[in-house]
């Protein structure tokens, strides 16, 4: 009889599977995590986080999107995976550093049971395509949306983003827009989009469009990214909050133009894929 458990969190609506590779030797193969993510026929979910793995040397945690593909970074992915690693007893230190397939960030709890914490994201590198590439994207994107043209803003959060002021937002507008930038060839590894609305100096208000994922509640490095690019334009003070539909952020960015961010995950409890789900879509089959 097989089986296999994965833990569910959520950090403000945004939902993942946390995949324990410590307790687990099979290693999930993309088809596998486009079946379990699956919102009607599976368990549904975000993406899927597996970890702990050593990466460049340190802790790190691999996470995918639903469609099977893997991301380089994710804010709430970070949140989700340290509350993880809180509950599971791997961590014990209030601060830590995790490594993700993009860059390395540091982990700061505020309580004893993780809930809330900061994570400190990194530089942002505004038109690049990686902090060690010479080559850069066009930093500027001209962007079409009901007969009007807006200007979006190209940053690299450990992946890229396209930030786009609008005067007002909607899940349509962001939907819309994301699927177009995402398919365009100058964005060969696909890019998100955030669409954001500036309420004051100190808060924005923001919809997201995830690449591999579609359109999401919530996205921490969409948020650090967000925030980054309105600091840099004048738009706002360097410690904003950012308001998604799953909740808010807050996002502080230095001189250097470094990006942390604090906030919070769930735990919402465990779930076992049957034997009869895992031979149908042949997960762990020989």
């Amino acid at each position: 009889m097989m089986e296999l458990t994965l833990g569910m969190y959520h950090s403000f609506g945004n939902d993942y599977l946390v995949y324990d590779c410590l307790k687990n030797e099979y290693e999930l193969k993309p088809e596998d995590i486009r079946s379990i993510c699956n919102r009607q026929f599976g368990a549904g979910a975000d993406g899927v986080l597996a970890g702990p793995v050593q990466m460049f040397g340190k802790m790190g945690v691999r996470i995918f999107n639903p469609d099977g593909s893997e991301a380089a970074i994710s804010g709430n992915g970070l949140f989700i995976f340290a509350k993880y690693l809180k509950d599971a007893g791997y961590i014990n230190k209030k601060e830590y550093v995790l490594q993700t397939r993009s860059r390395t960030v540091s982990v700061r709890y505020h309580d004893e049971i993780g809930k809330e914490m900061t994570v400190s994201m990194g530089k942002l590198y505004c038109g690049q395509t990686a902090p060690s590439s010479d080559e850069k994207k066009t930093e500027h994107v001209q962007v079409g949306y009901r007969g009007r043209t807006y200007e979006g803003t190209c940053v690299w959060m450990g992946n890229l983003h396209c930030i786009i002021p609008m005067e007002e937002i909607s899940a349509e507008a962001v939907c819309e827009i994301g699927a177009g930038l995402e398919k365009e060839e100058r964005f060969p590894d696909g890019i998100n989009t955030q669409i954001i609305c500036i309420a004051d100096k100190s808060n924005i208000y923001t919809e997201v469009y995830e690449r591999g994922a579609g359109y999401t509640l919530a996205s921490g490095s969409s948020c650090c990214a967000a925030a980054g690019v309105a600091y840099q334009l004048g738009l706002t003070d360097p410690c904003v909050y950012v308001h998604m539909p799953g909740g808010t952020l807050t996002v502080h960015i230095d001189e250097q133009m470094n990006a942390s961010m604090t906030g919070t995950a769930e735990c919402i409890g465990k779930i076992t894929l049957s034997d009869e789900f895992l031979r149908k879509y042949q997960i762990m089959a020989e």
